[in-house]
């Protein structure tokens, strides 16, 4: 996502009420909305409604948004962010759904994010590692072009 200031996000309660009024604690969203909210496609969030991670009402063939489906997005957009895969990041959501209490929901995160800094760290290495071995060939294509020139 990019660093502009994220659009806001209009809320569709169905009663006609103004939003946050005690009856409207329901907001709901539409597909749309939550595209140009996270600036991405609608097919995108199709695609992660069909992978369990979200999952909306139906109103005939409308999806319906609710506040839950809200945060799950963004963190699932927050986690591809990081680097996780979409297995890890129901996982990661999933948790939050069972009893293991929050200690068990921390102590799984802490894991995850444990293993993705190593992973991340391994790729950085050897991206490093890569570069060096350019820097070297270049080098060495520079020296030649320049001896058969000279």
């Amino acid at each position: 996502m990019s660093n502009l200031p994220t659009p806001s996000l209009p809320e569709h309660t169905g009663t006609g009420l103004p939003p946050g009024t005690p009856e409207t604690e329901a907001r709901t969203y539409s597909i749309s909305d939550l595209a140009r909210h996270f600036q991405v496609t609608t097919r995108t969030i199709r695609f992660y409604e069909d992978k369990g991670l979200l999952s909306p009402a139906r109103e005939g063939t409308r999806r319906v948004y609710s506040q839950r489906d809200l945060v799950r997005l963004r963190l699932v957009l927050r986690g591809k962010r990081l680097g996780f895969s979409l297995d890890e990041i129901a996982g990661i959501m999933d948790m939050y759904d069972t009893d293991t209490g929050e200690a068990g929901q921390l102590q799984y995160m802490l894991s995850r994010l444990s293993d993705q800094r190593r992973t991340l760290l391994q790729q950085r290495h050897d991206l490093e590692q890569t570069l060096t071995e350019l820097d070297q060939i270049e080098a060495q294509c520079r020296r030649q072009l320049g001896e058969i020139q000279d």
